[in-house]
């Protein structure tokens, strides 16, 4: 079983119903059962991570959430604590002591941006400029959580990431 953790106060909550029914679509297609598990605080993160090991979680992801990127070291140190294997979809939660994380390099983002800003000072209208999708992915491993949850990561995992934590 893998869980999501999900916030149901997240304004953007039909987004995350479109992402979880996709991901329930993938995880049966791979055999295996996908769990939502709802925290909105920092006292229901901590009780939805006292739950996975009775529902046998053996890996959690982690919802897009700006309520949860400020949790980050909660979260972290959680998934530590209950040894749950944890993907992320910002570079900062592999920092902070999270298993792997894998999303658009928000730094890359914001230079895009950047010039966004600058061509609409420079005159151009914004509704000529195109809509931009992450024109980078970045796969984050921290090498100290997955020894420290007696993982062994491929090497050609190792050697595809745009920065391994050691």
């Amino acid at each position: 079983m893998i869980a999501l953790l999900v916030n149901p106060n997240n304004p953007l909550g039909g987004r995350a119903l479109v992402i979880s029914s996709k991901l329930q679509e993938a995880a049966r297609a791979k055999g295996v059962q996908l769990r939502i598990v709802n925290a909105a605080s920092e006292s229901e993160i901590d009780a939805a991570f006292a739950t996975l090991p009775g529902q046998q979680a053996r890996a959690l992801i982690i919802d897009t959430d700006l309520f949860f990127f400020g949790q980050r070291q909660q979260i972290g140190a959680l998934a530590a604590r209950h040894s749950v294997p944890a993907i992320y979809y910002r570079r900062e939660f592999a920092a902070a002591g999270g298993l792997i994380s894998y999303g658009p390099s928000f730094a890359t983002a914001y230079r895009q941006a950047g010039m966004y800003a600058g061509k609409v000072l420079g005159g151009v209208k914004p509704s000529d400029l195109p809509v931009l999708q992450p024109a980078k992915f970045e796969l984050v491993i921290n090498a100290k959580a997955a020894k420290a949850l007696g993982l062994n990561v491929p090497p050609t995992l190792l050697a595809i990431a745009d920065e391994v934590i050691e």
